[in-house]
């Protein structure tokens, strides 16, 4: 799995994911800082990425759109300690590593998540 983070995220969950092998890269460490919403999915589209954000805008965009890539966690939690955000990415990396491959807008709070699969 390869990951693109925006700029709400730790660098740390970034440094995080690939201690343990994954493809990930920060918005910020390709002076991406300022790329539209619309420009990141694409980016993240072109390079099979998945877009790890705090912004509920991805999920509009996705939906307005119909597509089908690229699948987007959002983080909707109160602690956003990069540990903490790390350890709710990995437990969800497990249990929807299916949905993330094949298209899914997963929305990660405290003690659940949600999964909605694309197009929707």
């Amino acid at each position: 799995m390869k990951f693109l983070a925006d700029m709400g995220i730790s660098m740390t969950v970034v440094q995080t994911l690939r201690q343990l092998g994954y493809d990930a890269v920060h918005l910020r460490e390709e002076r991406l800082q300022r790329l539209p919403d619309p420009d990141i999915l694409e980016k993240a589209r072109q390079e099979d990425r998945i877009v790890l954000t705090f912004d509920l805008d991805f999920g509009d965009l996705l939906a307005v759109s119909a597509d089908v890539a690229p699948s987007v966690v959002i983080f909707r939690v109160k602690n956003t300690v990069p540990a903490f955000v790390s350890a709710r990415l990995l437990s969800v990396i497990s249990e929807c590593r299916e949905d993330l491959a094949t298209g899914a807008i997963v929305t990660v709070e405290n003690n659940r998540y949600r999964v909605r699969k694309l197009p929707i």
